[in-house]
């Protein structure tokens, strides 16, 4: 797999026509590498099916998530308004899995659990949230899902690992007998189990969590019928970077759940959440040259273009490293990000 698309398939004129067409700046997407990558993640190996759901956090387009969804893949959620916003562009709500902080008050509580009786699947991340919904739950006999906080996590970057104890997110191991408890008082069902580890981490530490996930079900969630080993799938953006290898988590996935099988009797299906994955290198923000600066000899030499964190926060939150690439006025590929110094932009 290439770190990079092979932008010689795109032509560079068709950047021109979009900003004719929208200004600048604009974002413009490859629906047919979108298509290509969900096509790549369901043909993923698994044991006993495959749900793969789209972290819509990633880009909440409109026609992104129609177009995923169109391909064969379900929603992963992460607000209420990103489940609302999934049923606006056509999404039904058994399609959607809502992880969030909290269980809203007021107006909003009314609408989740309208979406909720529609088939939306709540996946409960506290005890506190487990209290404030495990009523409406069992008098509607909707079952719940629960995140589970590993303990140790892996993402790209500091703030993108969500499973170690500088991030909150899910039932910290610590409190899942009391919320267990809990849900067993209320009569309430947990048919799935979801673990998510980071975004962009390691991949070994990806698998190994798979390890981790079925041991906890196997010892506390006797009606799980679902694992959901998150997201985070790791994609290259630039030249060297690492991969996520499906084939290979999935094999490791599969054999796995069938050993569980063997020793349970129970046939587990698996659930993915890639976000990145599909879209990370199927998007461009197209911007202008408006200026060249400098601060000196001693300094750098600076291109101003029209467009800034706003449009790709990711190198300021992250640090992160993406491609770009410079067209002339006329459509032709000037250079890329490996050739700089022979780049004239007047061109």
């Amino acid at each position: 797999m290439n770190a990079l698309n092979d932008f010689s398939k795109l032509d560079p004129a068709v950047f021109m026509k979009a900003k004719e067409a929208y200004g600048t700046p604009a974002y413009l997407y490859d629906e047919a590498l979108i298509i290509q990558r969900c096509q790549a993640v369901l043909s993923m190996p698994n044991a006993y099916g495959l749900g793969v759901r789209y972290a819509m956090k990633a880009n909440s387009s409109r026609r992104i998530l129609q177009i995923v969804e169109k391909h064969g893949l379900l929603i992963d959620a992460s607000s209420l308004n990103e489940a609302k916003r999934a049923v606006m562009a056509g999404i039904t709500p058994s399609k959607i899995f809502l992880t969030t902080q909290e269980v809203p008050a007021g107006q909003e509580r009314k609408d989740l659990e309208d979406l909720m009786k529609k088939g939306l699947k709540y996946n409960v991340c506290s005890v506190r949230q487990l209290e404030l919904i495990a009523d409406f739950a069992r008098e509607n006999s909707i079952d719940l899902s629960m995140r589970i906080h590993p303990g140790i996590g892996s993402g790209e970057s500091a703030t993108r690992n969500t499973g170690d104890k500088y991030s909150c997110f899910g039932v910290h191991r610590s409190d899942l007998e009391a919320a267990l408890q809990f849900g067993k008082d209320k009569g309430i069902r947990f048919s799935e189990v979801h673990v998510h580890i980071g975004s962009g981490g390691d991949p070994e530490i990806w698998r190994s969590n798979i390890d981790l996930e079925l041991g906890i079900v196997e010892e506390h969630f006797p009606d799980c019928d679902t694992v959901s080993f998150g997201g985070g799938l790791k994609e290259a953006r630039m030249p060297g970077d690492i991969y996520a290898d499906i084939e290979y988590l999935g094999r490791y996935a599969k054999e796995r759940m069938e050993a569980f099988y063997q020793r349970n009797g129970r046939k587990l299906k698996m659930e993915i959440e890639p976000g990145t994955f599909i879209v990370a290198n199927a998007g461009y923000a197209i911007t202008e040259v408006l200026d060249k600066k400098t601060t000196g000899e001693d300094g750098f030499n600076f291109i101003v273009v029209n467009g800034g964190m706003e449009i790709n926060a990711r190198p300021t939150m992250y640090g992160s490293q993406h491609p770009f690439y410079v067209i002339s006025k006329d459509g032709s590929l000037l250079s890329t990000e490996f050739d700089l110094p022979d780049t004239d932009y007047n061109a």
